[in-house]
């Protein structure tokens, strides 16, 4: 499949003006990707609705853990694929720099408030910014760059177990754990294993270029008509 984007809008005009005026007509619109960092209502709405419904469907998936941590280091990378769907739909909105980096900071702040650590959150934000400069090189008009936009963007799953490779007993004894009981805590140690985590976290990738051609896949109809090709 071929990376096209859309053809630049260029305009014409019928005649010259005469010498020290300013020609005729409204001043040309700027093409795609070139609009600045100005965020729009519209844009503030569409961060703000799809920013919770991503939330809400990767903490519905992510829940399942609850019954064992086998189940949890499963459903982890299930979440990452059935998340893209919802992401790619708020990329259709997307036609301009900052709102896919005020999208990842939006849910990296729900996240912390649900109790996930410091770091978690400024990797959320970290990759959201580079999201959104793949998209910028796409000019938001590249379904490949919203795919790997989404790629990119998944690798923030890596960060809620990051502090179980910096410091795993502080993990395995902080309180979160401890509401779990001994035996999920003793359970989660056996399995989520310094390998296990390492292999974890080269999924988050792969399942991201899964979530984004998933996505691209049921969206077919919303990216045409967003004009991305």
């Amino acid at each position: 499949m071929s990376d096209d984007t859309l053809a630049a809008r260029t305009s014409t005009s019928a005649g010259t003006a005469p010498a020290g005026t300013a020609p005729d007509g409204p001043a040309p619109r700027t093409g795609p990707g070139r609009s600045g960092l100005r965020l729009s209502a519209r844009d503030l709405m569409n961060v703000a609705i799809f920013a919770v419904i991503y939330f809400v469907v990767v903490y519905a998936v992510a829940m399942l853990g609850v019954i064992s941590p086998l189940v949890m280091l499963l459903t982890l990378p299930l979440a990452i694929v059935v998340a893209g769907i919802p992401y790619l739909l708020f990329l259709t909105r997307v036609k301009h720099p900052g709102v896919v980096t005020l999208f990842g900071v939006v849910v990296g702040l729900l996240y912390l408030v649900m109790g996930q650590p410091w770091i978690s959150t400024l990797l959320t934000v970290v990759v959201s910014v580079l999201a959104d400069l793949v998209l910028r090189a796409g000019r938001y008009r590249s379904r490949w760059a919203a795919i790997w936009a989404y790629t990119v963007f998944s690798i923030w799953f890596a960060g809620p177990l990051l502090p179980l490779l910096m410091n795993r007993a502080e993990y395995l004894a902080s309180p979160g754990m401890a509401a779990m009981g001994q035996d999920y805590v003793d359970s989660f140690d056996q399995v989520f294993t310094v390998g296990a985590l390492w292999a974890y976290n080269g999924a988050t990738v792969v399942c991201g270029v899964l979530g984004g051609l998933l996505g691209t896949l049921l969206l077919k109809k919303h990216f045409t008509r967003a004009g991305l090709a």
